[in-house]
């Protein structure tokens, strides 16, 4: 087994926040287990793959570790933290992040218009996801101090894409906020972050078919590093159980713990650019 390095699966981390937030982990020390379907350069249509994410974790100060999964397959997902639980003994830190996009669900289109499969997506981003907390429990629980996190976003609370995108989000948050009742007693705190705009691949192949509105929102995009910065900073907190079963908003965080993004930029919240912010859940109990 390894030393005592923090040590954290990021899902779908081939490229994107995943692969972001993986290398921000990995300059504050972290082993990192890196999943994710892509393998090569052709496996899919935007570039990445497990493989340069883990190195790029390992140039930042981590150890990076690729490891393939598909997840929405409960065998390969089980696979991954048995390999993790051999390998560490332990488990501090899971971000819930893989989620298979449509380009088509972008399309400005009511739902009816688009693909019935859509809904497939949600095979990675809601039963993928329960199952990787699901087989990463036993080890979260006994590692001190833990912390699960869901990458979220406001569509959570407001019509963004369609309802397959605002049914993912909301359902992060939720299993926040639920399984956050049943770690408790462990010391297992659970979040869910809201990022901004992520100045992704994905993001940057449509500025440049819309650059007037890539421009618009520009000023106030995240990188891909800077939420996996406000998970650490959550992480190191020795408050954090406070926030547990918390949807947050990633800005504010940032603010909260002194983060700046690229540049010394500031993101700004969407409390404060659109009046959007997470639901509170009631702290109503019924087992």
């Amino acid at each position: 087994m390894s030393n005592d390095k923090p040590v954290a699966v990021v899902t779908g981390a081939s490229r994107g926040a995943g692969r972001g937030i993986a290398i921000a982990l990995g300059s504050h020390g972290c082993t990192v287990y890196v999943t994710g379907r892509s393998e090569k350069a052709g496996d899919a249509p935007l570039p990445g793959t497990i493989y340069e994410t883990a190195d790029a974790v390992t140039a930042a100060g981590g150890q990076g570790i690729p490891v393939r999964v598909d997840h929405a397959d409960p065998e390969q997902i089980m696979a991954l933290f048995k390999q993790v639980e051999d390998e560490q003994g332990r488990l501090d830190i899971l971000v819930n992040n893989a989620f298979a996009v449509h380009d088509e669900m972008m399309t400005p289109a009511p739902f009816w218009e688009k693909r019935l499969d859509q809904i497939n997506m949600l095979d990675v981003g809601i039963y993928g996801t329960y199952t990787a907390c699901y087989y990463a429990a036993p080890l979260l629980k006994n590692t001190a101090g833990s912390l699960v996190a869901f990458t979220s976003a406001s569509g959570a609370t407001h019509y963004v894409f369609g309802p397959v995108y605002g049914v993912h989000k909301a359902g992060l948050d939720k299993f926040a906020a639920d399984m956050a009742v049943d770690f408790r007693e462990f010391d297992v705190a659970t979040v869910s972050i809201w990022m901004g705009t992520v100045l992704t691949e994905r993001v940057q192949v449509l500025a440049e078919v819309d650059p007037e509105r890539f421009n618009a929102l520009r000023e106030n995009m995240e990188t891909p590093e800077f939420t996996g910065h406000v998970i650490w900073a959550i992480h190191e907190d020795p408050e954090r159980m406070a926030l547990s079963g918390k949807a947050l908003i990633g800005a504010e965080m940032a603010a909260k713990y002194g983060i700046r993004d690229e540049g010394g930029r500031q993101p700004v919240s969407y409390r404060e650019l659109h009046g959007v912010w997470p639901f509170e859940q009631y702290d109503r109990i019924i087992r």
